[in-house]
């Protein structure tokens, strides 16, 4: 039997079961306009059709359940200048970039930062860096981890940190997007939800990109009912799987919230006949870390380091509606969890012979496998 966390699952297979070559040309840095335009593929169990996100009300029935996250994306990647004091009160400084990664008590932040290996406890870090203006966030590097820092954040003027992240940080794009070009003004439109009102994510649940407000009415007029939750999406989620036998493998942990109120929904939803189908992994993972042994959902709020993968019997949903991931990522083993890991292989196929554009701006699939039996 395969416990919640996926321990029992995976046996036997490798990092490499989760390899696929991508033609570079085919990972999006821009999403397309307006956002239902982009592509979805279809797979209902072993049939692939080709479709648009705006058909996505057609291809629902009625009584189904879209589980959606709302949490918001913060202008977490920041630009400073490292303050250091040396010998007879001598400032030394130098530039770093921060990414703000995970929400600590008291004010702190655990963040990567570049180049960490400069970072001391004790230094202090202006934001914008120079001093031709008064500062709009002053940090404290309280201490210096593996590969993250821990700083103690002090907005400035007055502003409370999230205005002061509004005014000078940049929205954190994925590195395959940040590799490629620089965050821009558009990036603050594109990189966010329309749904977005619960900030604390360093990244963004791409799924839900596509969705537009006209969208979400067609599909709540065709009687297909919509539910959110909140999981505060950590920069972990890019980070590369290290370890050949996937079972070794942890995961990061995530905050997140299943109210009572959605907790109770799903679980009607279900009684009644209808399908539960989280609108990206984030969802996914959330909705069944809250669930029991039964599939029964019970309010939830607190961290979860769920590792969804093959072998891995799931309890609440009944399809995923995601985008296309990277070869050998924890969200790779996910989707090959819930179709099987040969069939996600030619759903992946298809997607590249028919050009669709991959990752975070990238196009859709619904991933239907075959009907919960019982």
């Amino acid at each position: 039997m395969t416990t919640r966390d996926g321990t029992a699952g995976g046996q036997g297979l490798s990092l490499a079961d989760f390899d696929f070559d991508l033609p570079e040309a085919l990972i999006a840095t821009r999403p397309v306009r307006p956002r239902p335009a982009a592509r979805l593929l279809v797979a209902r169990g072993d049939v692939i059709e080709d479709r648009h996100v705006a058909d996505l009300p057609d291809l629902l029935r009625p009584g189904d359940r879209l589980v959606i996250n709302d949490t918001r994306v913060i202008p977490a990647r920041l630009f400073g200048e490292r303050l250091r004091e040396g010998a007879a009160g001598a400032l030394f400084r130098s530039r770093v970039e921060v990414l703000l990664t995970q929400a600590l008590p008291g004010g702190r932040w655990r963040a990567m930062a570049r180049p960490l290996k400069r970072l001391r406890p004790g230094d202090r870090i202006r934001f914008p860096a120079g001093d031709a203006d008064p500062p709009t966030l002053l940090a404290e590097v309280v201490a210096r981890e593996s590969d993250h820092a821990v700083l103690d954040l002090a907005p400035q003027g007055g502003l409370d940190l999230e205005t002061a992240l509004e005014r000078i940080g940049e929205m954190p794009l994925p590195p395959y997007i940040a590799q490629r070009r620089a965050a821009d003004a558009r990036d603050r439109h594109d990189y966010q939800t329309v749904f977005a009102a619960r900030p604390g994510a360093v990244a963004a649940p791409t799924a839900s990109l596509h969705f537009d407000e006209a969208l979400l009415e067609r599909l709540e007029a065709r009687g297909i009912a919509i539910s959110r939750v909140t999981l505060h999406v950590g920069a972990g989620t890019f980070l590369p799987v290290k370890v050949e036998e996937i079972e070794r493998h942890r995961m990061h942990a995530e905050w997140g919230e299943v109210s009572p109120e959605a907790a109770e929904r799903i679980n009607a939803t279900r009684r009644a006949g209808g399908r539960i189908l989280p609108v990206g992994t984030t969802a996914l993972r959330l909705i069944e870390s809250a669930a029991d042994e039964s599939g029964r959902v019970r309010p939830f709020r607190g961290e979860t380091d769920i590792f969804i993968r093959p072998g891995y019997r799931f309890r609440v949903a009944d399809g995923l509606m995601t985008n296309f991931h990277l070869p050998r990522s924890t969200l790779m083993m996910l989707v090959a969890a819930l179709m099987g890991l040969e069939r996600i292989h030619r759903i992946y196929a298809h997607a590249i012979a028919a050009g669709y554009r991959f990752f975070s701006y990238g196009d859709a699939s619904l991933l239907l496998p075959e009907e919960r039996s019982g």
